[in-house]
């Protein structure tokens, strides 16, 4: 017998969105239903491949090869921009006589070495990952470091920035994650989250062709914006900015499996 599906974020009654497969890596054979929920609206996976880990990253996992090798023309624009928003989210945070920062999925903490280009009195920097292969160069760059997932990770430190870009749709417990982020937060805070939203125009297109935000099976929870908005409320944390980019790599894998499948 299959688990019953049931909304991860909310655990209301869902109804059957779509099915998916690997189409990036070809990790698992296997077929995963999105179910959407009927209260909140958001998008779970079933069955949660939570104890499939090991074969749904794999080794070539792109996130476990960030900061290695040369820069392109395109990453060191990249680059200047996050700096760019880094400085605007220390502004924000007010002036204070040193920062403190975690990346939860960070990796090698590539990502804190920019925050601290653009603020000088980032003094604290700390990485949570599963990427083992990462710890040595995260230590070696200054970074405390904690092996292992967001769920089993504990301290009562407080952080002023957290970062959890494209992180919150790979747990099983997002809104319990997102009141974790809160709880770790310093007085004034703040967290920055990146997701996908399954409500663009490239998801309703490729609803139904493993659309590239599935990023399946990795991908288990997905959120609209109104659905974000209720997750981070019933979290306790209140979002103060929200907006909508361009998900390119989404229409690149949506479009190339289409043409394959052709």
């Amino acid at each position: 017998m299959g688990e019953t599906p049931a909304c991860l974020a909310c655990g209301g009654d869902v109804t059957h969105w779509a099915d998916a497969r690997d189409v990036e890596y070809y990790s698992v054979p296997d077929t995963f239903g999105y179910y959407q929920c009927g209260a909140c609206k958001s998008l779970s996976i079933s069955p949660v491949p939570e104890n499939r880990l090991g074969e749904i990253y794999p080794s070539t996992y792109y996130s476990f090869n960030t900061g290695k090798g040369a820069l392109s023309l395109a990453t060191k624009i990249k680059l200047a921009l996050d700096r760019r928003l880094f400085k605007s989210l220390f502004r924000r945070i007010g002036d204070r006589q040193a920062y403190s920062a975690l990346d939860v999925g960070g990796g090698t903490g590539w990502l804190l070495e920019q925050a601290k280009q653009a603020e000088p009195k980032l003094k604290r920097t700390m990485v949570v990952d599963i990427d083992a292969q990462a710890r040595d160069t995260a230590l070696k760059a200054g970074h405390e470091y904690f092996h292992g997932r967001i769920e089993d990770f504990a301290t009562d430190d407080k952080f002023d920035l957290v970062l959890m870009l494209n992180l919150i749709e790979h747990v099983k417990d997002p809104v319990g994650m997102l009141k974790k982020a809160g709880d770790m937060l310093s007085g004034g805070g703040l967290i920055l989250i990146k997701t996908p939203n399954y409500d663009a125009l490239d998801a309703r297109l490729f609803r139904h062709k493993n659309w590239g935000g599935y990023h399946c099976p990795r991908h288990w929870v997905l959120f609209s914006p109104d659905s974000f908005r209720q997750a981070a409320e019933k979290a306790g944390l209140k979002v103060e900015e929200l907006k909508l980019t361009q998900g390119a790599p989404f229409w690149a894998v949506s479009v190339i499996h289409w043409l394959k499948e052709k």
